[in-house]
């Protein structure tokens, strides 16, 4: 694991598939050297919860702070990578299926690989049951992640598992890529942008050797 550096942020393009209806990446160039300018400048155009990203609490509850005020230090640290393939599709991960497997750091990545390919959209991904995350907050757990674009189901309007978030406060990742991550432990790098007033910032996702030193 020495100098060992995996990225687990999807790709960012115009195809990175988001939520039906919500606002896919875009470009705009405002100045290029094709163009004869003398640099390169554009601006973009995207939901904030684009590949890989951090939810805030105002997403999904009225009372939550935004992204901007959340404590850097649930994304920053040692984390548990956990692979959880169900059999059913569109199924939730429940604390049975963890089976006789410890939690042994306070931020747990759960693969599933049932959102294989980031620029392909399908509905029926797995995700977290908020039992799960009940249980997991009991056992001190700060953040959880997902290789999914949400904790809950595509078409879920109660948002059990956000709710269950925010009533034990723990932060969440989404859309995170760790089909090239064996399960284990690492030091979780994946600040979000301090993006005042907004619900989410797309994160730049890595995990380092456990217990690293960030210098």
């Amino acid at each position: 694991m020495q100098g060992l550096l995996y990225d687990i942020s999807p790709k960012l393009t115009p195809q990175t598939a988001v939520f039906p209806g919500d606002t896919a990446l875009s470009q705009k160039t405002l100045l290029s050297f094709n163009q004869g300018h003398h640099l390169m400048l554009s601006a973009l155009e995207s939901t904030v919860h684009l590949g890989a990203h951090a939810d805030a609490p105002s997403h999904y509850h009225a009372d939550g702070e935004d992204i901007a005020a959340r404590d850097l230090r649930r994304y920053l640290g040692l984390c548990q990578i956990v692979t959880i393939e169900l059999t059913s599709p569109g199924e939730r991960i429940y604390p049975h299926h963890l089976g006789s497997r410890a939690i042994t750091a306070p931020r747990v990545l759960f693969r599933t690989n049932s959102f294989p390919d980031p620029e392909v959209w399908q509905d029926n991904f797995s995700s977290l049951s908020p039992e799960l995350i009940v249980w997991l907050a009991g056992q001190g757990v700060v953040t959880v992640g997902i290789d999914t674009p949400s904790v809950d189901p595509h078409d879920s309007k109660e948002l059990e598992s956000h709710q269950a978030l925010f009533k034990h406060d723990v932060a969440v990742l989404e859309g995170l890529f760790l089909t090239h991550v064996p399960d284990g432990e690492y030091t979780l790098v994946a600040l979000p942008l301090r993006l005042v007033g907004f619900d989410a910032s797309p994160v730049r996702a890595v995990l380092l050797p456990p217990r690293s030193v960030i210098v």
